[in-house]
């Protein structure tokens, strides 16, 4: 047992085995320190919740808080990113990256409240999970120690905790059958491991848990109407609802459609690449009613820049610097171009697929009288040669230079 001076520590606990496994070690090889575990609700499943104070205790924890932030992780977290449009790698929708700066969050507030000298994560040292933890933590909390325990005890393998949970008479509900590694919340779930780490490997029916296989989904095409404000999802069929219903909501329409699952390879932030399936119905959905007012409202150039803005903040947010100044600016920038992004939108899911149908907005910048291909009064089209010749003078200029050399 190791002195490091440390009186009580705050655990991201999850109720899973290794989560389960850190208290008692915590415990052990910290001087015989507090551990207060801390869950933090962010819409994951209502049976990982059930019994889990508990479960703590049982396994060590001198106190367990259950922190309820689902309203808090769409309306705070997933509505701003989704305002910027971020896809990481140009598919992943961030549901893992948007929820630990929030999980992080909340462990701060708990352990001020208890009076903690430390703070720890369940994340091993291959992942990004550790980089966005203790990014956060050093963000708003830098006077409190991190314990990471997978990057200092000797547990390697699935086997190895079980055991120690053994050893020590520690119920779980954990088993060697478990073979994939997930994580879920309100906007997402992921599946990793298993088959799934051979990219060669296709899919089986055991990678996917929210959505239907799209081959299998109801014959009859389904028309939601999204209604979209200031670059916010507001109301799902004219009901308007807080952003955790409406995406609850379209949670339980997009599933059944298999909407919003992808297959991809990511680089990790710490160098390894990853694959993994994920499952994001609902905020496919949000995604393409947005991406379709915007389509009406936003000029070209404005369109460009919220681009920008997406691309950037994707990597942002992937990377853990939800609470750097870069992250706050390029939020700044996206509110301002949402400010007119509002309208309906009506979009079509079918066996896997999502279709803006029909869009209108107050604010459309589209005219009718100047897209037409019929006659019109508006456009005077000798008007376009003048703007062509100057469009492309540096290239008229450039070709005559060459005609004289």
């Amino acid at each position: 047992m190791q002195n490091h001076g440390i009186k009580k520590i705050v655990l991201a606990y999850s109720g899973g085995l290794d989560t389960s496994a850190i208290i008692p070690w915590l415990k052990e090889n910290y001087g015989g320190c507090e551990v207060v575990a801390c869950v933090v609700d962010i819409g994951q499943d209502r049976e990982d919740l059930k019994g889990v104070e508990q479960k703590a205790l049982r396994s060590g924890a001198t106190e367990c808080y259950v922190v309820d932030a689902r309203e808090e992780f769409i309306s705070d977290y997933v509505y701003p990113v989704l305002q910027t449009g971020a896809l990481y790698e140009g598919t992943y929708l961030l549901g893992t990256s948007m929820a630990r700066p929030l999980i992080a969050k909340a462990l701060v507030d708990v352990a001020n409240k208890v009076g903690a000298d430390a703070l720890c994560h369940g994340a091993t040292g291959k992942g990004n999970d550790q980089v966005r933890f203790e990014s956060a933590w050093a963000a708003l909390a830098p006077h409190l120690k991190v314990v990471a325990p997978w990057r200092e005890w000797n547990l390697r393998s699935r086997e190895a905790l079980l055991d120690y949970l053994k050893e020590r008479d520690i119920p779980t509900t954990a088993s060697l059958e478990k073979i994939y590694s997930r994580d879920e919340n309100a906007w997402h779930i992921s599946t990793e491991g298993g088959v799934l780490e051979s990219p060669w490997n296709a899919p089986n029916k055991d990678c996917w848990v929210w959505t239907v296989d799209p081959k299998e989904a109801p014959d009859q095409a389904e028309e939601v109407t999204v209604t979209v404000k200031k670059g916010k999802v507001v109301a799902v069929n004219g009901e308007a609802m807080t952003p955790f219903q409406c995406l609850e909501t379209l949670n339980k329409i997009g599933s059944k459609h298999g909407i919003g699952r992808i297959d991809i390879v990511e680089n990790r932030l710490v160098g390894i690449k990853s694959r993994g399936c994920y499952e994001t119905p609902g905020g496919t959905i949000m995604m393409a009613a947005l991406r379709g007012v915007e389509q009406l409202v936003l000029d070209r150039d404005s369109f460009k820049w919220r681009e920008q803005l997406g691309l950037e903040m994707s990597y942002v947010v992937y990377d853990g610097r939800w609470f750097a100044p870069l992250r706050k600016s390029l939020q700044a920038s996206a509110e301002s171009l949402a400010e007119e992004v509002n309208g309906e939108v009506i979009i079509e899911l079918y066996k896997g697929h999502v279709t803006a149908k029909q869009k209108k907005s107050p604010n459309s910048l589209y005219s009718e009288e100047f897209a037409t291909f019929g006659e019109d009064e508006v456009y005077d089209h000798s008007h376009a040669g003048g703007f062509i010749r100057l469009f492309s003078l540096s290239s008229r200029i450039r070709a005559l230079n060459e005609l004289k050399k």
